[in-house]
């Protein structure tokens, strides 16, 4: 009988809601997800049991799934109010209008039945918040508040609405109040220390913690708080006392370790964190930091160490995968990686940071549309993610895809909206769809938070392109005043002098700035490109080589610095300085590109092939390569079947570009398909820049048998330039076909 009664669904569910509520102790989310599906399986029909796996799954962070078990317990049983209210606490987090009204509606059925409650009221406050109704938010904590005035989180809710409303005084005022109904609170004084922290009222704060510290010595948020407080007031020793009585609290056991790692005492730190991850063996946090200590210290092997010993212990440890993954992607070695991380991704399928690393290794491979795809993925499972948000919006920027980049941002929380880092990276993606006025607007609200380079660099810009120069060269030197070194600010400041066709002062502004920064390698290279392209190649050199000095590692300086001797014919040099790029850069495919170009004027075709090849190869979409591998191959390698697609690939990837035409029309010429070959020779003669090409046509039009048009053509390119080795062939070929 007692074995039939162990066997039923109500003890199996009984048993394993037990067990899952023991690894929620834990914090062993995973483990408890398992437990509370078997009870479910169990008993399909108990609310509580999706409760309860609504919650482990919050704990993974896995919010979808969360709402999903949330509204099926609510769904079973509509009167389960710690269903109802999780919930509606998951739906207020969200920026969608139907979301909220959902969240709202659900929690004044709550309310109904279980009236004054004030974690439901508080959470209808909050609702109304986003809703945009703060007064109806001031009302309801405001009543909370009169009939429980030591209700803290009410007050705190109510201060945080004030200071929404930018009314610092009432958000204070609320604060101070809630310290003389709750006089044995301490939270209440922490919260208001918070508050004059924010607003750099130190010794304020410095009371109201010391407080806070006296009513409950045991306070460890109020501790932390006044650790750092001291440590912002340079009393690192008194911080450093109060760090260390932290390692007793569960949670802030790793502050004293992180003050020492950031204090530069690395052999204490590591102790630190060694002993935390010994005694406190199921703590993969402990673990975690561990690890990352070790790494940012050059100690790869110890980290693995650590890993390899998670992972013989449980297998399915996905934290340790995790970062083992990621270790495995920045040692390069991407298959294993890629093994790590889909393991995970079993595990945790609606984990952001996986998606994310997912990305980083898309991307080390060169596959930038998975790469782009996985932070989508990401930021859809977590749109609070501001870097991955920043992170996207750069890449789409790098393909011009102004657009996208608009929305990506747009999508951004309210909270997020208003941050300088989103301002900036709008501005600039409203400046590449030509969004003129939004720019403005972008600008002057940045500018309203702070003047800082960026802000004013864009409303120079602006002001550049609305022809106010004057305008702009102010707002481009204030932000050289506070940084001097700002390369794009310089290059601004010039663009305004050329603006108003004043090349010399362009170049002498540079020159100066160039001076008051003699150290900043990147700056002396700009100068000596400024210098090339006026011809002087004397200074240009004097400029590069400094640069280079500099920063040994700086490879502008030696591409330009190679540029400059195959100027002046010094092909061999600037063969060398290639190669020593390649060297201790083997993925430069700009060295690599450039040293096709100088074995090709060598005369060594074959090993500008070579170099060729492999860019192409690296990068199937480097136009430039393809052309002049096209034209290689048709010209010295005997091969116009593998030029003409390289050559049609470079067409394809910008087919406006006569050179690009041309090398095409070339090949199809030598293949004997004149016709076509006309056609690319005519967009390519389109452009004056290259008598040379107006020839070819000339010979494709011999050749078509169209001598009248191919005799035009080569009259109005003899006009040009008659001394070209094409002149000659041409003109025999028409004088053939006469």
């Amino acid at each position: 009988m007692l074995g039939g009664c162990a066997r039923s669904p109500e003890a199996r569910r009984n048993a394993y809601i037990a067990r899952g509520k023991s690894f929620l102790q834990k914090r062993d989310y995973s483990r408890a997800v398992l437990e509370f599906k078997n009870a479910a399986q169990a008993k399909p029909s108990d609310a509580e049991v999706y409760y309860q796996l609504g919650i482990a799954y919050s704990g993974l962070q896995d919010v979808r799934s969360a709402v999903a078990a949330f509204r099926k317990s609510v769904d079973l049983n509509p009167k389960y109010s710690p269903a109802q209210l999780r919930l509606s606490q998951i739906l207020a987090l969200t920026d969608d209008p139907d979301l909220l009204h959902d969240a709202k509606e659900r929690l004044k059925a709550i309310l109904e039945h279980t009236a004054g409650s004030t974690e439901a009221l508080n959470t209808l406050a909050f609702t109304e918040l986003k809703l945009g109704n703060p007064q109806s938010a001031v009302q309801i904590l405001e009543q909370v508040l009169a009939e429980s005035p030591g209700e803290i989180s009410s007050a705190v809710l109510l201060a945080q609405t004030k200071l929404q409303a930018k009314d610092e005084k009432g958000a204070e005022a609320v604060l101070v109040k809630a310290c003389k109904d709750s006089p044995k609170s301490a939270d209440v004084r922490r919260y208001l220390a918070e508050l004059y922290i924010a607003w750099r009222r130190m010794p304020e704060a410095d009371a109201q913690l010391r407080q806070a510290l006296e009513i409950d010595p045991k306070n460890a948020e109020a501790l932390a708080d006044l650790a750092r407080l001291q440590l912002t007031l340079g009393q690192k020793a008194e911080a450093e006392q109060n760090f260390k009585r932290l390692t007793g609290h569960e949670g802030y056991q790793s502050l004293y370790a992180t003050f020492l790692f950031q204090d530069g005492r690395s052999d204490e730190a590591i102790r630190e964190f060694e002993r935390l991850a010994k005694d406190n063996p199921q703590d993969r946090a402990a673990r975690t930091r561990l690890v990352v200590a070790y790494r940012s210290l050059k100690r790869p092997d110890d980290a693995r160490r650590v890993l390899q010993q998670a992972l013989k212990k449980n297998p399915q440890d996905a934290d340790a995968l995790l970062q083992r993954g990621e270790m495995f992607l920045a040692d390069g070695k991407y298959e294993e990686s890629e093994n790590d991380l889909n393991r995970v991704l079993k595990l945790m399928p609606a984990a952001a940071e996986v998606h994310y690393l997912l990305g980083k290794l898309h991307q080390a491979r060169g596959e930038t549309l998975i790469y782009r795809q996985e932070l989508f993925s990401a930021l859809q499972i977590n749109p609070e993610l501001l870097a991955i948000r920043l992170e996207l919006a750069d890449l789409l920027m790098q393909g011009k895809d102004g657009r996208t980049t608009l929305d990506v941002l747009n999508e951004a929380p309210p909270s997020q909206k208003g941050s300088p880092a989103l301002l900036v990276a709008r501005n600039w993606a409203l400046w590449t769809v030509g969004d003129m006025p939004g720019m403005r607007q972008g600008i002057d609200q940045g500018l309203s938070q702070a003047r800082s380079v960026d802000f004013l660099l864009q409303d120079g810009l602006w002001k550049l392109r609305a022809n106010n120069p004057q305008a702009a060269r102010a707002s481009l030197e204030e932000a050289l005043k506070i940084d001097p070194a700002d390369l794009r600010a310089i290059q601004g400041l010039r663009q305004t002098y050329l603006a108003q066709k004043n090349a010399p002062m362009a170049l002498q502004k540079v020159k100066e700035y160039a001076a008051r920064q003699p150290k900043s390698a990147p700056i002396q290279d700009f100068l000596g490109m400024l210098l090339l392209a006026d011809g002087n190649r004397p200074e240009a050199r004097k400029a590069f080589t400094t640069a280079r000095e500099l920063d040994p590692r700086f490879v502008s300086a030696d591409l330009s610095l190679a540029q400059v001797d195959a100027a002046e014919g010094k092909l061999d040099d600037a063969r060398k300085r290639l190669q020593t790029v390649l060297s201790s850069d083997t993925g430069n495919l700009t060295a690599q590109r450039w040293l096709g170009n100088i074995e090709a004027m060598r005369g060594d075709n074959n090993a500008a092939i070579d170099h060729f090849r492999k860019v192409v190869t690296a990068d199937p979409n480097d136009a430039q390569a393809s052309n002049n591998l096209a034209y290689l191959l048709a010209e010295y390698g005997n091969d116009n079947d593998t030029a003409l697609k390289y050559a049609q690939k470079a067409v394809d990837l910008n087919p406006g570009a006569p050179e690009f035409c041309d090398t095409l029309g070339w090949v199809l010429y030598r293949k004997g398909i004149y016709d076509s070959a006309i056609k690319y020779f005519e967009l390519a003669s389109a452009n004056p820049q290259n008598v040379v090409w107006k020839y070819h046509l000339a010979m494709a039009y011999a050749k078509a048998g169209d001598a009248s048009r191919g005799r035009a053509v080569l009259a109005a390119a003899a006009k040009v330039n008659s001394n070209v080795p094409e002149a000659k062939t041409a003109k025999e070929l028409l004088e053939t076909a006469r």
